[in-house]
Protein backbone atom coordinates (compact mmCIF):
# COMPACT_ATOMS: atom_id res chain seq x y z
CA UNK A 1 0.00 0.00 0.00
CA UNK A 2 1.43 3.36 -0.99
CA UNK A 3 1.41 6.26 1.47
CA UNK A 4 -1.04 8.96 0.27
CA UNK A 5 1.37 11.70 1.42
CA UNK A 6 4.84 10.68 0.20
CA UNK A 7 3.88 7.71 -2.06
CA UNK A 8 6.39 5.48 -0.30
CA UNK A 9 5.51 1.77 -0.82
CA UNK A 10 6.74 0.82 2.66
CA UNK A 11 3.77 0.99 5.07
CA UNK A 12 2.88 -1.23 7.98
CA UNK A 13 -0.46 -2.19 9.51
CA UNK A 14 -0.88 -0.71 13.01
CA UNK A 15 -4.42 -1.99 13.72
CA UNK A 16 -7.07 -4.16 11.98
CA UNK A 17 -10.77 -4.36 12.81
CA UNK A 18 -13.80 -5.81 11.14
CA UNK A 19 -16.35 -3.26 10.05
CA UNK A 20 -19.50 -4.92 8.70
CA UNK A 21 -18.53 -6.59 5.43
CA UNK A 22 -15.06 -4.99 5.37
CA UNK A 23 -11.82 -4.92 7.29
CA UNK A 24 -10.64 -1.51 8.47
CA UNK A 25 -6.87 -1.16 8.67
CA UNK A 26 -4.85 1.66 10.24
CA UNK A 27 -1.53 1.98 8.47
CA UNK A 28 1.63 3.94 9.12
CA UNK A 29 4.21 5.03 6.55
CA UNK A 30 7.70 3.85 7.48
CA UNK A 31 9.23 6.83 5.67
CA UNK A 32 7.24 9.93 6.73
CA UNK A 33 5.25 8.55 9.71
CA UNK A 34 1.87 9.49 8.18
CA UNK A 35 -1.06 7.40 9.46
CA UNK A 36 -4.04 6.59 7.24
CA UNK A 37 -6.97 4.18 7.06
CA UNK A 38 -7.78 1.63 4.36
CA UNK A 39 -10.82 -0.62 3.93
CA UNK A 40 -10.59 -4.10 2.46
CA UNK A 41 -13.67 -5.71 0.92
CA UNK A 42 -14.35 -8.85 -1.08
CA UNK A 43 -14.77 -7.99 -4.73
CA UNK A 44 -17.70 -9.85 -6.17
CA UNK A 45 -18.19 -10.24 -9.90
CA UNK A 46 -21.13 -8.37 -11.41
CA UNK A 47 -24.21 -10.54 -11.77
CA UNK A 48 -25.88 -9.92 -15.13
CA UNK A 49 -29.61 -10.42 -15.71
CA UNK A 50 -30.55 -11.54 -19.23
CA UNK A 51 -33.95 -10.12 -20.18
CA UNK A 52 -36.52 -11.91 -22.38
CA UNK A 53 -35.47 -9.85 -25.40
CA UNK A 54 -31.79 -10.77 -24.91
CA UNK A 55 -30.64 -7.48 -23.35
CA UNK A 56 -28.34 -7.72 -20.35
CA UNK A 57 -28.35 -5.45 -17.34
CA UNK A 58 -26.62 -5.61 -13.97
CA UNK A 59 -28.56 -7.23 -11.14
CA UNK A 60 -30.22 -4.55 -9.03
CA UNK A 61 -30.91 -5.13 -5.35
CA UNK A 62 -33.07 -1.99 -5.44
CA UNK A 63 -35.36 -3.41 -8.13
CA UNK A 64 -35.83 -6.62 -6.17
CA UNK A 65 -36.48 -4.63 -2.98
CA UNK A 66 -39.09 -2.48 -4.75
CA UNK A 67 -40.86 -5.60 -6.04
CA UNK A 68 -40.86 -7.19 -2.60
CA UNK A 69 -42.04 -3.98 -0.94
CA UNK A 70 -44.89 -3.66 -3.42
CA UNK A 71 -45.97 -7.27 -2.87
CA UNK A 72 -45.75 -6.84 0.92
CA UNK A 73 -47.59 -3.52 0.98
CA UNK A 74 -50.04 -3.37 3.91
CA UNK A 75 -48.79 -6.75 5.16
CA UNK A 76 -47.12 -7.40 8.55
CA UNK A 77 -43.62 -7.73 7.06
CA UNK A 78 -40.88 -5.54 8.53
CA UNK A 79 -37.94 -3.97 6.71
CA UNK A 80 -35.43 -6.38 8.25
CA UNK A 81 -37.33 -9.34 6.78
CA UNK A 82 -37.29 -7.68 3.36
CA UNK A 83 -33.54 -7.02 3.62
CA UNK A 84 -32.94 -10.65 4.54
CA UNK A 85 -35.15 -11.79 1.65
CA UNK A 86 -33.13 -9.71 -0.82
CA UNK A 87 -29.91 -11.12 0.61
CA UNK A 88 -31.22 -14.68 0.19
CA UNK A 89 -32.34 -14.00 -3.38
CA UNK A 90 -28.99 -12.48 -4.34
CA UNK A 91 -27.08 -15.33 -2.68
CA UNK A 92 -29.11 -17.97 -4.52
CA UNK A 93 -28.49 -16.24 -7.87
CA UNK A 94 -24.76 -15.78 -7.25
CA UNK A 95 -24.26 -19.55 -7.26
CA UNK A 96 -24.27 -19.40 -11.06
CA UNK A 97 -20.76 -19.87 -12.38
CA UNK A 98 -21.10 -17.84 -15.58
CA UNK A 99 -22.27 -14.61 -13.89
CA UNK A 100 -25.43 -14.45 -16.00
CA UNK A 101 -28.93 -15.33 -14.92
CA UNK A 102 -32.16 -15.17 -16.92
CA UNK A 103 -34.78 -12.74 -15.64
CA UNK A 104 -37.14 -15.69 -15.18
CA UNK A 105 -34.72 -17.16 -12.61
CA UNK A 106 -34.81 -13.87 -10.68
CA UNK A 107 -38.62 -13.99 -10.61
CA UNK A 108 -38.64 -17.62 -9.50
CA UNK A 109 -36.09 -16.87 -6.75
CA UNK A 110 -38.25 -13.98 -5.52
CA UNK A 111 -41.32 -16.22 -5.45
CA UNK A 112 -39.45 -18.96 -3.58
CA UNK A 113 -38.34 -16.56 -0.84
CA UNK A 114 -41.69 -14.75 -0.66
CA UNK A 115 -43.49 -18.06 -0.09
CA UNK A 116 -41.66 -18.32 3.24
CA UNK A 117 -42.00 -14.64 4.17
CA UNK A 118 -45.71 -14.01 3.59
CA UNK A 119 -48.18 -16.15 1.65
CA UNK A 120 -50.40 -13.24 0.62
CA UNK A 121 -47.38 -11.31 -0.70
CA UNK A 122 -46.32 -14.46 -2.54
CA UNK A 123 -49.70 -14.74 -4.26
CA UNK A 124 -49.67 -11.01 -5.12
CA UNK A 125 -46.22 -11.27 -6.68
CA UNK A 126 -47.04 -14.51 -8.50
CA UNK A 127 -50.22 -13.05 -9.99
CA UNK A 128 -48.26 -10.19 -11.56
CA UNK A 129 -45.11 -12.15 -12.42
CA UNK A 130 -46.90 -15.10 -14.00
CA UNK A 131 -49.40 -12.80 -15.75
CA UNK A 132 -52.50 -14.81 -14.81
CA UNK A 133 -55.11 -14.85 -17.53
CA UNK A 134 -57.80 -16.83 -15.71
CA UNK A 135 -58.90 -17.95 -12.28
CA UNK A 136 -57.60 -21.50 -12.77
CA UNK A 137 -54.01 -20.21 -12.89
CA UNK A 138 -54.64 -18.33 -9.67
CA UNK A 139 -56.06 -21.47 -8.01
CA UNK A 140 -52.99 -23.46 -9.14
CA UNK A 141 -50.78 -21.11 -7.10
CA UNK A 142 -53.04 -20.93 -4.03
CA UNK A 143 -53.95 -24.64 -3.80
CA UNK A 144 -50.47 -25.90 -2.73
CA UNK A 145 -50.36 -23.21 -0.03
CA UNK A 146 -53.70 -24.33 1.33
CA UNK A 147 -52.65 -28.00 1.34
CA UNK A 148 -49.40 -27.19 3.11
CA UNK A 149 -51.38 -26.01 6.13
Amino acid sequence: MFCPECHCPDTRVVDSRTSGDAIRRRRECQDCGNRFTTHERVERPILWVVKKDGRKEPFSRDKVMRGLALACQKRPVDAAALDEAVRQIEASLETRRDGEVPSSAVGEAVMEVLRGVDEVAYVRFASVYREFENVDQFVDIVHPLKERR
